[in-house]
């Protein structure tokens, strides 16, 4: 309403440009300042964390603890989706380098939460979180360089196996 009072353009034009240009980025999609985009990534993440935060409290109860931890992953995962746009952060979840850690992790937390909102199994609920959590510590390496290289030597010199 105020940009048509003050000259700029109407939600309605806005729409019908979006509509008819195939070429439009990330940043023309999204409204949010940069100021703006650093606050929702911050209180994303700080969600995120308090869920995980509060998954801790109700260890005990496999059920609540893997829908609380789940729920504040997805949270804390997709906070940089803020940062740097949603497509970005699926361009980047999605490279060749990390699909596979992507799709594990992605599995792993579906699973999970099937097993705990569904099935309603303890025990395969835990199994679930225990694999959705390396998983997601295998997902989180694949951003440090030469990371997942070092955790599998690591596990070779260890265990006698590699990951």
């Amino acid at each position: 309403m105020w940009n048509s009072i003050l000259g700029g353009d109407d939600e309605e034009e806005r729409d019908e440009r979006f509509f008819d240009d195939q070429t439009t980025t990330d940043d023309e999609l999204c409204n949010l300042s940069y100021t703006q985009r650093i606050y929702a990534f911050a209180a994303c993440l700080i969600a995120g964390l308090l869920f995980i935060f509060l998954s801790l409290i109700v260890f005990i109860r496999p059920i609540k603890f893997a829908l609380l931890f789940t729920f504040g992953n997805m949270l804390a995962v997709g906070s940089t989706a803020f940062l740097i746009g949603p497509a970005e952060q699926l361009r980047k979840m999605f490279d060749p380098v990390r699909v596979y850690a992507t799709a594990v992790y992605l599995g792993c937390a579906i699973l999970a939460l099937i097993c705990a909102i569904l099935i309603h199994s303890k025990i395969l609920t835990m199994l679930a979180m225990i694999c959705e959590i390396c998983a997601l510590i295998w997902y989180s390496l694949s951003y440090i360089p030469f990371a997942r290289r070092v955790v599998s030597d690591v596990m070779v010199r260890l265990f006698d196996t590699e990951i």
